[in-house]
């Protein structure tokens, strides 16, 4: 069970990030090709669609992976890879930080942080997940007709407690 799931989250990793330096692509091209790889070296393709570890494992580590390595061409290029980095050049640039090749000189404070903090991000990610993983899988166990309106619920609140109004 733990190799159906390993397996396929290396291969996912490794295709997401290098689709994910890719200009264009990010974690949504490496999603796709991972699951189309995983389905074209499972054993049982049937399965997929319904639930099959490796259909599941594999894409989101590749998403996870596309999505870290498309800073790559916005920070050393200038180059977006997708529409969030995108954005994340026109926050640099109204911070009067111009993306490329000399954001690492000119503003090694900035680019070594953000290293940093992706580390940090994942070992925190790692840290509280691993103790959690059985409440995360009992709350897949929820019915939709719960958790539907609790998504919604949830939603509204967020909605409102940006501007504190209900428009």
């Amino acid at each position: 069970d733990f190799k159906r799931m390993i397996m396929p989250a290396l291969r996912g990793t490794g295709l997401g990030s290098i689709l994910g330096v890719l200009p264009g692509g990010g974690a949504t091209l490496s999603s796709f090709a991972s699951y189309a790889l995983e389905k074209k070296l499972s054993k049982g393709p049937v399965r997929f669609g319904e639930g099959a570890m490796e259909g599941v494992a594999g894409p989101e580590a590749a998403n996870n992976a596309g999505a870290q390595t498309s800073f790559i061409p916005m920070l050393t290029l200038g180059i977006p890879g997708n529409g969030v980095m995108a954005m994340m050049i026109g926050a640099l640039m109204i911070q009067g930080i111009q993306p490329g090749p000399s954001v690492m000189t000119n503003n090694p404070a900035l680019f070594w942080g953000l290293i940093a903090s992706m580390w940090i991000g994942n070992l925190m990610l790692l840290i509280l997940n691993l103790p959690l993983v059985g409440l995360w899988v009992k709350l897949l166990s929820t019915p939709y007709n719960m958790m539907f309106p609790a998504i919604l619920v949830f939603s509204a609140i967020g909605v409102y407690s940006i501007n504190m109004s209900l428009v």
